[in-house]
């Protein structure tokens, strides 16, 4: 298999009849996918070249996932954005792709008409109408190799840029077929979709559900602010599989919804995106016994994962929990600041090899050039490790136990952040003459230190079109006078240990 759409055709053939992915509004069987993922490939066809970047705005729907495949099924790359983000950094991405079409849904209409000016736009549900060019959508896809990309996702950027990610085909089925293999996952599952489709989390959703014929309910994100309601939609639908981010994963089990309710139907729990906490996987094995947890651990770099970790033993509350041991066809290496080797049981930064790494950051060589090295133990052919700046140690049990960040870039709510982005934007403002951000990761708070005389609500109604809610500050703190070094520069140690001070 050369192409991710074949995942697809073969579902379509083999369980025609059989929900594929259904949300409150509509739902599709695997033959009505493929016939109106078809219907969109030759709309996105007649307007794209082939491999063209095509954009699509992810909101939670079926709809969206069949923009996507319709993306794939004209032999495209599809680059899944949040619509609710901020215009400007919206219009910095399409700047920077330029993608040759931008698909939306009828309930984005209003969103997608105001890039008009800088893409042409197609409606999803428009192009379902379109009649279908197979020999043309087949012709198509022949030309596209595994190596070439099927979506980019879009990450924070530590300089304020946002960076994009391409991954090949080949690079998602092989961690697909991982997957199914050792999560044992089939046709009777029946699977709640959490992640956002612009987040690289939902590619285990999407390309599971199409692989083995999964069926998948995209939940209302309006479930996650109601904790009953969520667990009674769960009950309700039979849903007996969650590929979760961590965060969803922990408020839910801190909103106390388990000493009322519990999930009888639940099967497997697989986790990622964030340090898994022991207290709240007490919390859902109690009220999903008989439910077996996976965790998982990776960036967007490394096609979603790279470790993962069957939790088979149970864990005191305080106790860490494991991220695991590399997964098929992926090596993995703790190494120091010079690139070698760690002695066994020292923390080192996690090093990945692997057909799953990325094709390197869009448009940029330098950043693709730092982060994607030359394997050290390797100097006779290219042979790539991508470098996370995640630090870990490998325990007594061969587990990795992840520990900290290398750097600036923190995981906050399931999403990858760069605090540089966060500052960046805070700075740009008028009236704020520095800045200094760091994460509370106890309380999973994003601290934001202003050298400004501006209030806190000033500041907030002045960045709110320049972060996405999920990057915006829970903590504001107004200096007249920052802290500094003896070189000059903001003694950010000083301001942590302040806060931290006054917290306790």
């Amino acid at each position: 298999m050369l192409n991710l759409y074949e995942y697809l055709t073969g579902t379509a053939a083999r369980l025609p009849d059989k929900t594929a992915f259904a949300d409150d509004s509509r739902s599709f069987s695997f033959a009505e996918l493929k016939a109106h993922a078809d219907s969109v490939g030759t709309a996105v066809a007649e307007a794209c070249p082939i491999r063209a970047m095509v954009a699509v705005l992810a909101d939670r729907s079926a709809v969206t996932v069949l923009g996507m495949f319709g993306a794939l099924a004209a032999g495209c790359c599809y680059v899944p954005l949040d619509p609710r983000m901020p215009e400007d950094r919206m219009n910095d991405i399409l700047a920077r792709v330029k993608p040759a079409l931008l698909l939306y849904t009828d309930h984005d209409r209003k969103i997608a008409a105001k890039y008009g000016d800088r893409v042409p736009l197609l409606s999803v549900e428009e192009a379902e109408l379109v009649k279908t060019e197979e020999a043309v959508l087949e012709s198509r896809r022949e030309k596209v190799l595994d190596i070439d990309p099927a979506y980019m996702i879009f990450t924070s950027g530590s300089t304020g840029v946002p960076k994009g990610i391409p991954v090949s085909h080949r690079s998602i089925m092989d961690f697909t077929d991982w997957m199914s293999d050792f999560c044992g996952i089939d046709e009777t599952w029946t699977l709640g979709n959490q992640a956002p489709f612009f987040f690289d989390l939902s590619v285990k959703d999407l390309y599971q559900t199409a692989a083995r014929g999964c069926t998948t309910y995209v939940l209302p994100k309006k479930l996650f602010s109601f904790p009953t309601l969520l667990v009674d939609y769960l009950n309700e639908r039979n849903i007996t599989g969650l590929i979760w981010a961590t965060s969803a994963f922990r408020l839910t089990a801190e909103s106390g919804i388990f000493e009322k309710k519990a999930l009888p139907a639940l099967q497997h729990v697989i986790l990622g995106g964030e340090a898994l906490q022991a207290k709240h996987l007490n919390l859902w094995k109690k009220a999903a016994p008989g439910c077996e947890f996976i965790n998982l651990y990776g960036p967007t770099e490394v096609t979603v994962d790279c470790t993962a970790c069957r939790i088979d033993r149970d864990f005191a509350d305080g106790e860490p929990v494991p991220i695991g041991k590399a997964c098929r066809n992926m090596e993995i290496f703790l190494l120091d600041e010079d690139l070698k080797p760690v002695p066994d049981g020292e923390p080192g930064e996690i090093c990945v090899r692997g057909i799953g790494l990325a094709l390197g950051y869009y448009g940029d060589p330098d950043k693709t050039a730092a982060a994607f090295v030359q394997n050290p133990m390797n100097t006779a052919y290219p042979d790539r490790l991508y470098r996370t700046g995640d630090i870990a140690k490998v325990g007594d049990d061969g587990n990795l136990y992840y520990l900290s960040r290398r750097d600036g870039q923190i995981k906050h709510m399931g999403y990858r952040i760069e605090l540089g982005e966060i500052e960046t934007a805070l700075n740009a403002l008028d009236g704020v003459r520095d800045c200094a951000c760091f994460f509370d990761g106890d309380s999973d708070l994003i601290v934001a230190c202003l050298l400004t005389d501006l209030t806190e609500t000033e500041v907030t109604a002045g960045v709110k079109n320049r972060l996405p809610k999920y990057m915006m500050p829970n903590v504001w703190r107004m200096y007249k006078r920052f802290p500094t070094t003896a070189n000059g520069k903001i003694d950010r140690p000083g301001l942590k240990e302040e806060y931290f001070r006054e917290k306790n």
